[in-house]
């Protein structure tokens, strides 16, 4: 009786870690946003190799794909750079909440003959991408760069060719520094560009730009980094000239005094000294509610761990990390899913 009873303890322990081991070894599936990628890249690899048995395959799509994943059920979790509007959310299958994961800047990069730095006014760069301006030497640009030798080169313009969150930001800031942006193309994951060729992903951009005499195109800032392509200076509401960088992300962040409580919220634009223009959050896209309760349990998990350990490693690659008071408001939004 005894031996039995050992056994039966035995055998019990042994399933429940079995059970536990079930539950540990997970496979999450996202898809979205390639603005982020490299950091996303970096932590879910970690985390997998933290957590034995949880692996999570992330597909870098554009954040249009990664929206339409999403709300169809086809995908754990999704991203993207461009906030989802009220439509979007409304017809989604799924009830959606915005994670503001990093910050990030998008920088115009060129591949101009015989120059390795320039700076951008406002109403310059729309027109360069509306296609009113079509040479490198043309007088506005010349006025913005005295003494920078402009070959007169024609401006090959190159933009996304799929949904993305990166077109949705460089379009924003265009949509609020130039009323023929605003009344013209507009802002979105997806439009209808007045000229150029199109690129699929930073990465598809950052090759073209690269490979294309006279081009100009917009990415993510470490893609500018990794790819060693120039990227200009952009002039900010104060006036000053700033290049991305974590420090001037950081300050056009500081400019919001209350994000809002499903943390849709724009930073292009921003106003202070030092403030780059083209600085964005961007965002994961996480069920309110997860279909599967073993997955949505790593997925919490993987959020805290995200929300701390995470951000620390953010500035290697060139993102900024979010605000400490964001952060502890996050982890409450985090804590309640179910």
């Amino acid at each position: 009786m005894k031996k039995t009873s050992i056994m039966i303890a035995g055998l019990t322990a042994g399933l429940l870690l079995a059970a536990s081991g079930i539950a540990q070894a997970q496979k999450l599936t996202g898809a979205g946003a390639t603005f982020p990628y490299p950091i996303y890249a970096k932590w879910f690899s970690e985390y997998s190799a933290a957590h034995p048995g949880v692996e999570i395959n992330y597909q870098s799509i554009g954040s249009g794909g990664g929206i339409r994943q999403v709300t169809a059920g086809l995908v754990d979790f999704g991203a993207t750079d461009g906030p989802m509007t009220d439509e979007q959310i409304a017809s989604s299958k799924i009830k959606l909440v915005h994670i503001p994961t990093v910050l990030g800047a998008v920088v115009p990069i060129f591949n101009v003959s015989g120059v390795g730095d320039l700076k951008f006014s406002p109403d310059v760069l729309a027109d360069i991408f509306l296609g009113k301006i079509t040479t490198w030497n043309d007088g506005r640009i010349a006025k913005d760069n005295p003494g920078v030798n402009l070959p007169s080169e024609t401006i090959n313009v190159v933009h996304r060719s799929d949904g993305s969150g990166t077109s949705y930001i460089f379009t924003d800031y265009l949509s609020k520094v130039s009323k023929d942006w605003a009344n013209g193309p507009g802002k979105g994951t997806a439009l209808n560009w007045p000229k150029g060729i199109g690129g699929k992903g930073n990465e598809g951009v950052a090759g073209l730009v690269r490979q294309l005499p006279g081009a100009i195109g917009y990415v993510e800032l470490i893609y500018a980094m990794q790819n060693h392509i120039s990227f200009g200076a952009v002039k900010n509401p104060a006036g000053n000239w700033v290049k991305g960088s974590i420090a001037g992300v950081t300050e056009a962040a500081s400019s919001v005094k209350q994000i809002p409580a499903d943390y849709r919220v724009s930073i292009t634009n921003a106003p202070g000294a030092q403030a780059y223009p083209i600085s964005s959050f961007t965002w994961l896209l996480v069920p309110v509610k997860a279909q599967d309760a073993a997955k949505g349990k790593v997925i919490k998990d993987f959020l805290n761990w995200m929300l701390t350990a995470g951000e620390n490693e953010v500035s290697a690659l060139y993102y900024a990390p979010l605000p400490k008071e964001l952060v502890a408001k996050e982890h409450v939004t985090v804590n309640n899913l179910q």
